[in-house]
């Protein structure tokens, strides 16, 4: 790789406060510094089973609730995948994982389309997760596949513990990402026959 699939995005809103580094190139390595403990592992889980650099700052109107600062996170991931993406030149675009957690089996597609679109599969038996609002995980994914403009396919086809399912989720998510964002030999520009995504 010549030049690295790198970005850095800051956010500031009157309800948060973001600064994220992504390097889809990376070593599973990064900083997760935010006020929401439970998206905090996830985002961990993400850049360690994605084999991404992944840093992330943030701070929000948590004494409201959560969702401010979770959906805003998941915005301005999405834009530093699209943005370290650029043009997809020689990319695989497509990636798909089926993951096994304990008694859960979660599979996650996803599509680099320029197309954005979210198909859930999903039951989450509890509404929290410690203190975290588990409705929030359809929107983190949403906003991600909306700013990245991707189309993201979640199924989860059983299981019965809710952190497991989203755990699942989370890591299914980024190794189909890694696998879709993989630079091909094989593919000559853009794989589409469109020509463009």
């Amino acid at each position: 790789m010549n030049e690295a699939r790198a970005s850095c995005i800051e956010r500031t809103t009157a309800e948060t406060t973001i600064r994220l580094q992504l390097n889809v190139d990376g070593d599973g390595s990064g900083e997760i510094n935010i006020q929401v403990p439970f998206l905090s592992h996830m985002l961990e889980l993400f850049q360690k089973h994605g084999f991404f650099h992944l840093s992330v700052e943030g701070k929000g109107d948590v004494e409201v609730d959560d969702h401010h600062l979770t959906e805003d996170i998941a915005i301005v991931l999405g834009q530093a995948l699209r943005q370290s993406i650029g043009d997809k030149r020689g990319i695989r675009r497509y990636g798909s994982v089926s993951l096994p957690m304990d008694e859960t089996l979660v599979t996650v597609a996803v599509d680099l389309s320029d197309r954005p679109h979210l198909e859930w599969k999903a039951n989450l038996p509890a509404a929290k997760v410690g203190t975290f609002d588990t409705e929030n995980v359809y929107e983190f994914f949403w906003k991600l596949a909306l700013e990245a403009r991707m189309n993201l396919h979640i199924i989860v086809h059983h299981g019965s513990n809710t952190h497991h399912i989203i755990e699942a989720m989370f890591k299914a998510t980024a190794r189909a990402l890694d696998e879709a964002t993989q630079i091909d030999p094989r593919i000559k520009g853009i794989m589409s026959t469109k020509g463009r995504l």
